[in-house]
């Protein structure tokens, strides 16, 4: 069945991307705007959208990521995704929506479908930004893209170095003020006595100190977004003024009987339990519910482990700039190990570390675990395995300081792999050593009585 030159004239038309396929997912049309944004140099009709758009053999849902088309088919309605799609500029995130067009008989002929790329960094670019293609990261992005162009408030919670900030930042520059200032306030940060001066300003001569009047955060994000950070350590005092802000848009400046008005849209983020504060008495039940209008939970990074590679690659480019160092297949694997509770920050720390062990161009599985041995975490936690000789082979410290009976810090393995690992890792580095006992054991990071009982014990000296 083809569609009407009318209906394909109207969608040419349209201002935004789009393109009509039918039911077996062939793209019949494609607008301007659409060939402008995707397909500058390729011609899309008669191809799958599938294909184009993910170059996939079969249908999204057949491949692990949500399709509107299936979905449509099941609800009947108009439907909205958010997909990873490739483009003339590389990975994109992209805001999907569907819409079904019936024939005569009520039934689905057609579908158009309009796509507009979400204004954030693209899911593998070098810059700042929010990175990763996981199922649970892709539905709180999806999440971000539904929420942003409205005004309602949003509250994020997730778990220190989960990236907060960042999923902030997106809301604000997906949202219709963009073209204004995101300002961030550190609520943490703020002592109670300088907190309501710091949001809404004081005039002068409100307090000792005050030589001239200033503006607060709140007017300087006139027209934009005010980001309270941290929101659970609002001083109780403080949390009634903010309330009043958010039900009424109105604010006045310390030391000032004029009310003002503001424009603002607000973000919180909080790694708190709020919903046990307010049960505790320690925040306001009525500012909760006005801050957390449209909550989103940010995934932790064990949450998202698939997309350790792709932060791992884009956090060791910013910070290794000047040396494009590479991660080897052993240190990946290491690094998809690690449980994370610093999440992405404890990720960048790591990797950061580890580049400064590093004297190559070739990041291995011996710097990370250096690295490893040197942070607040002496547990591994599951890196060390049977099969890992290859990681552990030249471990400084690691699963050899396993062995020491004198390292209480460090928690013992209750099988024998560890041992077998931790063996096998001594002997490659004995082997491999040509210097003096002493360098060896400034290798490993331990004493040279310690090496002496290692290799003592291991029948190595």
């Amino acid at each position: 069945m083809k569609p009407l030159p009318e209906l394909m004239s109207f969608v040419e038309g349209l201002p935004e991307p789009h393109i009509l396929f039918d039911t077996q997912y062939r793209i019949l049309a494609a607008n301007a705007a659409y060939r402008r944004q995707f397909s500058p140099n390729h011609s899309v009709v008669g191809r799958t959208c599938f294909e184009v758009s993910h170059r996939f053999s079969v249908p999204c849902d057949q491949a692990g990521e949500s399709c509107p088309l299936a979905r449509s088919r099941e609800s009947g309605q108009r439907e909205r995704v958010l997909h990873l799609h490739h483009t003339p500029k590389g990975e994109e995130y992209v805001n999907i929506e569907l819409a079904p067009l019936l024939d005569g008989d009520g039934k689905q002929a057609f579908f158009i479908e309009k796509m507009e790329p979400l204004r954030i960094a693209p899911a593998q670019g070098h810059t700042q930004g929010l990175i990763g293609r996981s199922a649970i990261f892709m539905h709180m992005l999806g999440l971000v893209a539904r929420v942003a162009p409205s005004q309602a408030t949003v509250l994020l919670l997730g778990e220190s170095g989960s990236g907060k900030e960042l999923v902030a930042r997106a809301v604000h520059e997906a949202s219709l003020r963009s073209h204004r200032a995101l300002v961030p306030v550190d609520c943490s940060s703020l002592p109670e006595t300088l907190f309501e001066s710091e949001l809404f300003g004081h005039e002068r001569g409100a307090f000792t100190g005050a030589n001239t009047a200033r503006a607060g955060l709140v007017e300087v994000a006139s027209g934009g977004t005010l980001f309270l950070d941290e929101v659970g350590d609002i001083p109780l005092t403080m949390q009634v003024k903010l309330l009043r802000l958010l039900e009424t848009g109105t604010y006045r400046r310390v030391g000032s009987t004029e009310q003002r008005h503001a424009d603002i849209r607000v973000v919180s983020a909080t790694h708190r339990d709020l919903d046990a504060m307010v049960a505790q008495g320690r925040f306001r039940e009525d500012l909760y519910y006005r801050l957390s209008t449209f909550p989103i939970r940010l995934p932790a990074l064990r949450e998202r482990r698939d997309d350790v590679p792709l932060l791992a690659s884009a956090l060791l480019e910013r910070v290794t700039s000047q040396r494009k160092l590479t991660l080897s297949a052993e240190s990946m694997a290491l690094l998809q190990d690690q449980t994370y509770p610093g999440n992405v920050r404890e990720l960048r720390n790591l990797l950061e570390r580890a580049a400064l062990l590093c004297d190559g161009m070739v990041l291995e599985a011996s710097h990370v675990m250096q690295a490893l041995s040197s942070g607040r975490r002496a547990d591994f936690g599951p890196v060390l395995k049977p099969n890992s000789s290859t990681a552990l082979g030249s471990t400084p410290g690691g699963a050899i300081e396993q062995l020491d009976s004198h390292a209480p810090e460090i928690k013992r393995p209750t099988t024998g792999a560890l041992n077998a690992a931790a063996l096998a890792a001594l002997h490659d580095m004995v082997k491999s050593h040509t210097g003096s006992r002493a360098e060896l054991a400034g290798k490993l990071g331990i004493s040279e009585r310690s090496l002496y009982r290692k290799l003592k014990a291991l029948n190595l000296t």
